[in-house]
C-alpha cells in the first residue's frame, strides 16, 4: 500500500535508511515480523529510543506503544530496576562464564514460585530453543514420535514445528482434516509424518484425533490463548477437556506460554484458568526486555535432562546479563497489587475500544485478555485460524493501523498480531489512546 506524500514525508528518515539497509541485510530487516511482506509496507520505521511506554523513530515521532517489541517490554522500555540490574552485574562481574552461579537457583525458585505446575526449571535462550527442548522430553518419556499442535498458531521456526502457522486455505485440506503446510520451503522431508494438524477450539475432534491414534501421539502443544493469530481465546471447557483427554492417553500436555507467560498473570495464562500442563515454555516477559526462556514442568519429565538423558545445552544459556534482568522483572512483577492495576487500566481499554465500535457502523469486535487484544474486522466469530483467514478484513485492518500510526499509537501492522499493554502504560495513555480510536473509526467510517 502506497502512502500518501503527506504522510510519507513524516517518515523520510525511515525510508532513507531502509534504502540502504535493504543494501547491505537481505530485505533490509534482521526478523520477518519487521518485512515489508509482514505488513511494513513500505518499509519499516527505523526507532531511536524507548521510554516506558513511548518509542521514537529517527523523525522524531513520538508513539505511544502497543508493539513492545513483540511482546517482551512487560515492564515497559528501559525499565529503572532491571536495567540498573543488568549494568551492575555487568560492571561488577561480567557476562559469560559457561558455569553456575548461585543467581540462576535464585532465578528458579522465583519461576517455580509463580508458575503452577513447574516443579523443575532449565533455562535457555530462546522461545524456539524451550519448544524444541520440550518436545524431545515428550517423545523421551512416552516413548513415541507424533505431534498435535494447532492451525495458525507460532511455536517458533526449527523445521520441527514451522508447519500451518498461517497456511494457505486452499492448501491446508479440509477444515476437519487439515494437512501439514510448511512455512516456507527448505525443510526436510518426512518431518510432516509426525506432525498431526488440528484446528483449535474444536475438542470433539481433538478427543477423535487421540481416540484413533492417541498411543502414537507423544505430545499437544499449544497455547492457552491463541496469540499467533491475532488474539483469539478458549471457549469454554476447551482447555480442561484437553488435559483430561491427555491424561487420558498418557499424552504429554505442553503449554507454549511465550507471549502469555508473566503477561496473563503472574502465573500464566495456566494459573488464569487453573489448567496444569505437564510442561511450560517461557520466553518475552520473563527478562523484562531482555533475552532469555525456560522450559520447566513435572520433576518426573524435566528428571530426564537431570539424568543426563536428553541433553539441554547452550554456551549463552543462563549467562548473567539474561538471569539478572530475569531476576529483577520477577522482582517488579510480584509486587502486590501490580497486575491489579495493570488488569484494570487494560479493562479501560478494552472496553472503551468496544463501545467506540459499538456505537460505530463497522463491523469489528474486540477480542482480549488483561494486557494482550485485538480488534478484529469480521462479521462473523473468531475462533480458530481458519475463521480469521475466511472472516477478517485485513484492508479494513490496515487502514485501522495507519490512522493509529499517523497520530501517534503504534502497533503491528499485521491483523494477526496483537496489541500489547506493559505496566508503564498509564491512564493518561489509555485515554489518548481512546480519543485517537474515535478519530480513525470517523475517518474510516467517512472514506
Amino acid at each position: 500500500m502506497t502512502l500518501s506524500y503527506q504522510v510519507a514525508s513524516r517518515y523520510c528518515g525511515s525510508a532513507e535508511l531502509f534504502e540502504k539497509a535493504c543494501g547491505l541485510i537481505p530485505g533490509g530487516v534482521n526478523s520477518t515480523a519487521r518485512a515489508t511482506w509482514s505488513g511494513w509496507d513500505p518499509h519499516p520505521l527505523f526507532v531511536t529510543h524507548g521510554t516506558g511506554s513511548r518509542v521514537f523513530d529517527v523523525d522524531c515521532n513520538e508513539y505511544i506503544d502497543y508493539l513492545l517489541g513483540l511482546g517482551p517490554m512487560i515492564l515497559g522500555h528501559r525499565p529503572p530496576k532491571v536495567t540498573q540490574a543488568v549494568v551492575n552485574m555487568i560492571e561488577q562481574r561480567g557476562t559469560v562464564f559457561a558455569l553456575p552461579h548461585e543467581d540462576e537457583t535464585a532465578l528458579a525458585a522465583k519461576i517455580i514460585a509463580a508458575i503452577p505446575s513447574v516443579e523443575q526449571v532449565r533455562l535457555c535462550n530462546t522461545g524456539t530453543e524451550a519448544v524444541i527442548y520440550a518436545l524431545r522430553l515428550a517423545r523421551t518419556f512416552t516413548g513415541r514420535q507424533k505431534v498435535i499442535r494447532f492451525e495458525g498458531m507460532y511455536h517458533g521456526f526449527s523445521d520441527g514445528v514451522y508447519w500451518s502457522k498461517h497456511p494457505s486455505l486452499d492448501m491446508a485440506g479440509p477444515a476437519k482434516a487439515p494437512v501439514p503446510v510448511p512455512q516456507g520451503p527448505g525443510m526436510p522431508k518426512g518431518i510432516d509424518q509426525n506432525l498431526i494438524i488440528l484446528p483449535w477450539n474444536d475438542l470433539a475432534l481433538l478427543r477423535e484425533t487421540l481416540e484413533r491414534e492417541g498411543d502414537a501421539i507423544a505430545a499437544v502443544l499449544t497455547e492457552p490463548i491463541m496469540c499467533n493469530t491475532g488474539c483469539i481465546l478458549p471457549n469454554e471447557g476447551y482447555l480442561e477437556g484437553m488435559r483430561e483427554l491427555c491424561d487420558k492417553h498418557g499424552v504429554v500436555l505442553v503449554f507454549d506460554e511465550v507471549i502469555t507467560g508473566f503477561r496473563i498473570s503472574l502465573g500464566g495464562a495456566q494459573a488464569k484458568f487453573n489448567i496444569r500442563p505437564d510442561l511450560t515454555i517461557m520466553a518475552k516477559g520473563l527478562g523484562g526486555g531482555f533475552p532469555v526462556a525456560a522450559l520447566g514442568g513435572r520433576k518426573d519429565i524435566m528428571a530426564l535432562v537431570g539424568k543426563g538423558v536428553v541433553s539441554m545445552a547452550g554456551t549463552y544459556s543462563a549467562n548473567v546479563i539474561a538471569v539478572a534482568a530475569a531476576n529483577a522483572a520477577l522482582d517488579e512483577l510480584s509486587a502486590p497489587g501490580m497486575y491489579e492495576g495493570l488488569y484494570a487500566r487494560c479493562d479501560i481499554l478494552l472496553e472503551g475500544l468496544r463501545k467506540i465500535f459499538h456505537d460505530s457502523r463497522l463491523n469489528a469486535h474486540v477480542v482480549g485478555m488483561g494486557p494482550v487484544l485485538q480488534v478484529w474486522f469480521a462479521d462473523h466469530p473468531i475462533r480458530n485460524y481458519r475463521d480469521a483467514a475466511q472472516y477478517s478484513d485485513h484492508d479494513l485492518f490496515r487502514k485501522w493501523w495507519e490512522g493509529n500510526l499517523n497520530r501517534g499509537v503504534m502497533f503491528h501492522p499485521g491483523a494477526y498480531e496483537n496489541l500489547f499493554v506493559s505496566f508503564a502504560h498509564t491512564p493518561d495513555d489509555i485515554e489518548k489512546t481512546l480519543d485517537i480510536a474515535r478519530l480513525v473509526v470517523r475517518d474510516i467510517e467517512s472514506a
